[in-house]
């Protein structure tokens, strides 16, 4: 019947004579409705398309194999209309999601995203009060009831992963285990409705017991056969920065831009920390700016207190238009996040109609860490870091874009995301708020935002180096360690991450994009060019890959870099 459905369409396109200028209204909701929420109700709970909060992913190869005849079905609709930047994006979704699919099989290699796949299904309805508790309690039940399929495909489909990815689910199980026995039921307190409650303690019960037997599985079964390769080769690398990114560059050039950067910013650094105390190493400054933290206790508060003065700075020097006065709410990194993530802002849909809650989670040590870890983790957290991560995830980083992307008329712009401009705008803000007097020149901050870039540059580095054969797992640890600038424990964290996520250069490399269209859009504004004004036509472009902005903001497909 889907095929059918999208051979008329197609079909009608060609009979009309002429190719539209653009997908139409109709081809997008199809799109959307048939395509991309069918096989991923999860983001249409968090999209704020409500009818999807009872349904959970079909993670069985039997749906994986539906979803690839989708796709291609859509791939051929939307290639057939002209080229547009809507439809561009979502040809490149497309694509970039049959690449994952087909080649790079993430299904296949990666315990992972099963365990916090449905973690995530539940805690996107359990974190927002869009419904009343009740209603959304039976959206929670109707998703734990389809937990034991989602674990039966997982041991069907999984085929000898990377023994790191089931070392990082056996890793992230026991807080997933912990938030189905806590944090669900706290969050559904206010239910009285004992039937109901009947329900959800049989549903939860049955999702703990679930979870814990596939942490046996992992433990006893698959991580002893976990001998495959997480990497994924040259050749893919590319394919996934192109239908992601729309970068084309060879990964030659991408490496030598992504050293060039690095070692601008170590010079920037040991330059900054011989202005602090020429008589120490920059070694000895960084220790000491790391020592500069909270407490652990304190540091959500520590966050909390930063905000109000970066919004009220951003105002008062007309940097970026913020378009409501409400803060985010300070909270820590949910279970299923923390093993990869150490701070991350979790907004509301863009068709989110009623919960308008945006979440600024921030990882907190874990209380089963020794001592010296905890220290190294709040290492992370010097006063430095703490301001520059609070402008990445907040102002006028994450936090801002999401409040213009709700002014965005287009559905593509609002759903399709490109990490290169999203993780791109808000690192690229951590340097442009100082460059632009915040903190009065305040050395230690700027050590802090360019120890930042220095770990930026390391994951570009490390992520392209290890997925083509340049680098071991070992080496991208010890990169991050003596070439970025970081403790062993983040080191440790961030080569975890990259071994999953190969193409997470996108937060340098959108900041060196964003850079050089400042440049080129200042000398064609010449005298009119203010920085208020780029920014602000920056945001109303959404968050597609800065070729699509560039095109709106210079009228040509100059180079991106």
């Amino acid at each position: 019947m889907l095929r059918a459905f999208w051979f008329i369409a197609i079909f009608s396109a060609i009979a009309g004579g002429l190719l539209q200028a653009q997908p139409s209204a109709q081809q997008v909701d199809r799109f959307f409705d048939h395509v991309y929420f069918k096989f991923n109700p999860t983001i249409g709970t968090s999209s704020g398309f409500h009818q999807y909060d009872a349904l959970l992913e079909d993670y069985s190869k039997a749906a994986v194999d539906a979803q690839i005849r989708s796709l291609r079905g859509a791939e051929k609709e939307f290639a057939a209309l002209r080229a547009d930047p809507d439809r561009d994006l979502i040809l490149n979704y497309i694509r970039a999601t049959l690449l994952d699919l087909e080649q790079v099989r993430t299904w296949e290699k990666n315990p992972d995203i099963y365990s916090s796949g449905v973690t995530n299904s539940i805690f996107v309805i359990m974190s927002r009060t869009f419904a009343p508790p009740g209603d959304r309690l039976q959206s929670v039940i109707a998703r734990e009831r389809q937990f034991p399929a989602v674990f039966e495909a997982a041991r069907a489909n999984l085929k000898n992963p990377p023994r790191i990815y089931t070392e990082i689910a056996i890793e992230q199980l026991p807080g997933i285990v912990s938030f189905f026995q806590t944090d669900v039921p706290a969050a559904f307190k206010q239910v009285t409705d004992a039937k109901l409650l009947a329900e959800f303690q049989q549903s939860n019960a049955k999702a703990i017991d679930v979870l814990k037997r596939y942490e046996d599985f992992l433990k006893d079964d698959l991580l002893a056969r976990s001998k495959g390769d997480f990497r994924i080769g040259a050749d893919l690398f590319h394919q996934k920065l192109l239908y992601e990114e729309m970068v084309d560059l060879p990964l030659d050039r991408l490496l030598e831009i992504g050293m060039a950067d690095l070692r601008r910013n170590q010079e920037a650094f040991q330059q900054t920390a011989a202005k602090i105390d020429p008589a120490k190493t920059p070694q000895q400054i960084l220790d000491e700016a790391t020592r500069d933290h909270p407490a652990p206790d304190r540091l959500l508060q520590s966050f909390r207190d930063v905000l109000g003065g970066l919004k009220d700075y951003i105002v008062a020097k007309g940097i970026v238009t913020i378009p409501s006065p409400v803060l985010p709410i300070l909270e820590e990194t949910p279970p299923f996040m923390r093993a990869l993530t150490t701070a991350s802002m979790d907004t509301p849909g863009p068709y989110e109609k009623v919960a308008k809650e945006a979440f600024f989670n921030v990882t907190l040590p874990e209380p089963s860490w020794t001592p010296q870890q905890v220290e190294e983790h709040m290492e992370g957290f010097n006063r430095g870091t703490i301001i520059s991560t609070a402008v990445h995830e907040a102002y006028p980083g994450h936090y801002v874009q999401f409040l213009w992307m709700q002014t965005i008329p287009s559905k593509v712009r609002k759903l399709l995301v490109a990490n290169s401009n999203a993780e791109g705008w808000a690192h690229y803000c951590e340097q442009m708020m100082l460059d632009e007097g915040y903190s009065n020149g305040d050395l230690k901050l700027r050590l802090g935002q360019l120890q930042d870039a220095l770990l930026r540059d390391a994951r570009y580095i490390v992520g392209l180096r290890m997925h083509t054969g340049q680098m071991s797992y070992e080496q991208g640890i010890d990169f991050f360690v003596h070439e970025g600038y970081q403790s062993r424990t983040n080191g440790e964290r961030e080569t975890k991450r990259g071994t999953s996520n190969p193409t997470y250069l996108y937060y340098t490399l959108g900041k060196l994009e964003i850079l050089k269209l400042r440049e080129d859009y200042q000398k064609m504004r010449g005298s009119a060019f203010t920085l208020n004004e780029f920014h602000d036509r920056f945001m109303r472009e959404g968050t597609p890959p800065i070729k699509i902005v560039r095109r709106a903001l210079l009228g040509n497909d100059s180079p991106v870099l």
